[in-house]
């Protein structure tokens, strides 16, 4: 992009300050992540982006005219944020997710040189090319839905100088034309996992996924069986989409004056904020009376993190009294101690133990299905 004044050099110094913001936060031990990271140009995959500033949002272009305002777009593109890439109808469509996050995700996967992976969610294709510095592009697919997406992506890869397969599909089938795959990745928000990725994953294989606002690392047994628990990370992505474009009420974003350094995009981890409304269910027995705000939680917990990932894997299953109830009597327990266990047609969440007491269906609610002692 040296057509927009951006000199390889400060590209290149900006992604090994980067490299450095990640390495301290205790990630790419992995030398080839690491050198993936250091390879891939970033700023290639968003040349444009928007900011939230006073009064509505900011759009930084690699393309602008102002040298000072490519600067900016220059230290953003490599900053340690995620950048929202895609906006309609006030609906956020795609992101570049922040690259520590990322990070942490590849590492979970815990890829093998000569691992096919599947990705859900192209997104801008950063995630696709550093895959592929990893294991060669001819071992990565990557789908998305929308097609201005995948084509953008298509292009971004390739002045990267990647070409993986990029597919436009629904994320929920995966894409068995390119199966089996020994990993999975999503990037995109999930409230199940769609039996496609388990059929079109080997046995043994991986797939990593966000689920409510938490990752989770599924080890797959078989065609219709999976396990594993979430880890201790809050993530909050795009939710998944099929059939066509997301639909909102809200406005556009609209464009604000390119005035002043707009505030910083919060990280994944410091978002926070309660889910929305839930389903009322049966009381748990024996719970001990608790003060009652806000449907009976404290309303410090609705802005509680790791509680609103109860309340957003719980939702629709428990109330947020009965969530709160559950929390009490786990002793505040942390993401890491849920999992999601899959047997054929049945999924579901738990606490501690697939077996145990503390479990519930997951998808979409069921009229008149409330908590139930075990797995259903």
């Amino acid at each position: 992009m040296t057509e927009a004044g951006i000199q390889p050099e400060a590209a290149a110094v900006a992604r090994a300050a980067l490299v450095r913001t990640i390495m301290a936060e205790g990630l790419l031990a992995d030398p080839a992540w690491r050198a993936a990271f250091e390879d891939v140009p970033r700023h290639l995959f968003v040349p444009s982006y928007w900011l939230p500033v006073r009064g509505g949002f900011e759009r930084l272009s690699y393309g602008d005219p102002d040298p000072g305002v490519r600067a900016r777009w220059l230290a953003g593109a490599y900053a340690d944020t995620p950048l929202a890439t895609r906006v309609r109808d006030g609906a956020l469509l795609s992101s570049s997710s922040q690259p520590s996050l990322m990070a942490q995700m590849l590492e979970v996967l815990e890829v093998r040189d000569g691992d096919r992976v599947l990705e859900i969610g192209t997104g801008t294709g950063f995630n696709a090319a550093l895959i592929s510095h990893r294991l060669g592009e001819e071992r990565v697919t990557t789908v998305d839905l929308d097609r201005e997406i995948t084509e953008s992506a298509r292009d971004h890869l390739a002045r990267a100088g990647y070409h993986p397969v990029v597919v436009r599909r629904d994320g929920a089938r995966g894409c068995p034309s390119r199966a089996p795959y020994d990993r999975i990745l999503a990037t995109c928000a999930l409230r199940s996992v769609p039996g496609a990725w388990l059929e079109q994953c080997r046995p043994g294989g991986l797939v990593v996924t966000p689920l409510a606002t938490g990752l989770l690392a599924l080890r797959v047994r078989g065609a219709a069986q999976a396990e594993g628990r979430f880890l201790n990370t809050s993530a909050y992505f795009v939710p998944l989409r099929a059939g066509g474009p997301a639909s909102s009420k809200a406005s556009a974003p609209r464009e604000a004056p390119k005035t002043g350094e707009p505030p910083n995009v919060p990280k994944a981890a410091e978002v926070r904020g309660a889910p929305g409304p839930v389903s009322p269910g049966k009381a748990l027995p024996g719970a001990s009376p608790q003060p009652e705000d806000a449907e009976g939680v404290p309303q410090h917990l609705l802005r509680h993190e790791p509680f609103t990932f109860l309340l957003a894997l719980t939702e629709g299953r428990l109330s947020p009294r009965e969530a709160y109830e559950l929390w009490q009597r786990a002793h505040h327990p942390e993401r890491s101690r849920f999992g999601v266990t899959i047997r054929g047609a049945e999924q579901w969440a738990w606490l501690d133990d697939p077996d145990g007491p503390g479990a519930w269906p997951l998808g979409p609610a069921v009229q008149g299905a409330t908590w139930r002692p075990g797995p259903v």
